[in-house]
């Protein structure tokens, strides 16, 4: 079929009406042999795939005709191939979903999604993933009489067995069977908020799926692994059972450091435009964790994302770590989403102080997330708290660096025609700032006046007005 042209227009449109009058009629008359039926279902999602000029398939008849096929053939190609022209006609238009929808099919791909291979596992879940679009799906009887959660669970659990027991399978289906399961978790549990602690046996799959193959340092959220993340965002990770699965009695960092681990490799070769895409529910995902984790997987992960004093050698942000990468997007205009998740991060990391968090990120960087959230400037900022940080090495509040390490800018001397005009900038400035009445603040113009500092400029010192 690859190698033959395919027909279009009118020509197209017949040859698909033929095949859904034939497969029709076999239906309740057999017109086909086994892999004849199969062989002209598969035509007819070739034909298809361009809904254009294949009406006949487009109806309420001409889908009832594929449910069948899928649903009620005892042939699994024959279902397979079926199902994969529903598939691509939910897909396309979304007319058909709602006649899956109200001839009750879900459940029956529900209750497939049990004892399926991966090519069933795979189109089951694409199918009721497509399905979940259609605003009509009964997801709470699904979810309450038919098990979706379990099914779905029970998925999630022979891939990671498969994983664990090392078994070698050349099979593409596998990973694409995975990718519609992860992501049906997701629609399912986005739509379905209040249902979701149904999927919290999944966590432990879901962890054990983060360490399926080596973190890539290229492409480190490709699938499965994007998809396993977006599996837990709408997970309940604080319950205590979650939390044994998230910090495992026998090694209760493993998950953090993975997390952290593709976090690293993610922040380094995403895209500007795909951050909030991609990388920033990670950083969700690492946040919520944090919150919730215990002492030790706290510590840790603010060792990782935290400012060292290597850092501090020069201004934040300027580094080639993980905690500079970061606050590299603290205000990527490009990234909102991320750029905001990375600021409460670090918040939080600060342990919601605000003294803690000026000291972790430099006010430069933290004033804007402190006057936006109403947060009050820490008094330290100016100079109130010197005795909480007289034991360490003094740091310039606005750039966090180590001041000791602040390199003299070599800039030209002003010549006193660039002094007065920024003088008078300075004047407005101050003028405009105080208008605001955010700040109680004195312009030094005034401040001199009324010290005996200020001078009249001498004849030769003023310009004539041209």
């Amino acid at each position: 079929m690859a190698s033959q042209q395919l027909p279009t227009g009118s020509e197209k449109e017949k040859a698909v009406k033929e095949l859904v009058e034939a497969l029709t009629e076999d239906l309740d008359n057999e017109q086909f042999l086994p892999d004849d039926r199969t062989l002209a279902l598969e035509k007819l999602k070739i034909y298809t795939r361009d809904p254009r000029n294949a009406n006949a398939l487009y109806t309420e008849e001409g889908i009832h005709m594929v449910l069948r096929h899928a649903y009620d053939s005892s042939s699994t190609k024959t279902s397979h191939a079926a199902m994969r022209v529903l598939a691509n006609a939910m897909l396309l238009v979304p007319l058909t979903r709602k006649i899956f929808v109200e001839k009750k099919f879900a459940p029956r791909a529900c209750q497939k999604l049990e004892g399926e291979d991966f090519d069933g596992e795979f189109l089951n879940s694409r199918v009721l993933l497509i399905s979940t679009y259609d605003p009509n799906l009964d997801l709470d009887d699904l979810l309450d009489n038919w098990n979706l959660a379990d099914r779905i669970i029970d998925n999630l659990a022979r891939h990671a067995k498969k994983m664990d027991s090392k078994q070698v399978n050349g099979n593409p289906m596998q990973d694409m069977a995975l990718i519609e399961t992860l992501k049906l978790v997701f629609n399912v549990t986005h739509h379905r908020p209040e249902k979701a602690s149904l999927f919290t046996p999944a966590i432990p799959h879901l962890a054990a799926l983060l360490f399926k193959d080596d973190v890539s340092r290229t492409a480190p959220l490709n699938p499965p692994v994007g998809f396993i993340i977006n599996g837990f965002l709408n997970l309940d990770i604080s319950e205590p059972k979650s939390q044994e699965f998230i910090h495992p009695e026998e090694d209760p960092e493993k998950v953090v450091v993975r997390l952290i681990a593709i976090l690293d490799a993610a922040i380094r070769t995403t895209p500007d435009n795909e951050l909030d895409a991609s990388v920033s529910p990670l950083i969700g995902l690492i946040k919520t964790i944090h919150e919730h984790a215990p002492d030790s997987s706290k510590s840790l992960i603010r060792v990782k994302l935290l400012p060292t004093d290597e850092d501090r050698k020069d201004v934040l942000g300027k580094g080639d770590n993980l905690s500079a990468k970061l606050l590299k997007n603290y205000n990527n205009a490009l990234a909102p989403n991320t750029r905001n998740m990375i600021q409460h991060l670090f918040f939080d990391l600060s342990e919601k102080d605000a003294s803690k968090f000026v000291e972790n990120v430099g006010y430069g960087l933290a004033s804007g997330f402190l006057f936006q959230n109403n947060i009050p400037v820490p008094a330290s900022i100016s100079g109130e708290n010197d005795e909480a940080t007289s034991s360490k090495k003094p740091v310039n509040p606005i750039t966090g660096q180590f001041i000791k390490d602040e390199k003299p800018v070599d800039m030209p001397e002003m010549t006193e025609e660039e002094k007065e005009r920024e003088a008078e900038r300075l004047f407005v400035l101050f003028e405009r700032l105080k208008a605001t009445g955010v700040v109680d603040i004195q312009n030094p113009v005034e401040a001199a006046v009324r010290e005996g500092r200020y001078r009249e400029l001498k004849e030769d010192e003023v310009e004539e007005i041209e």
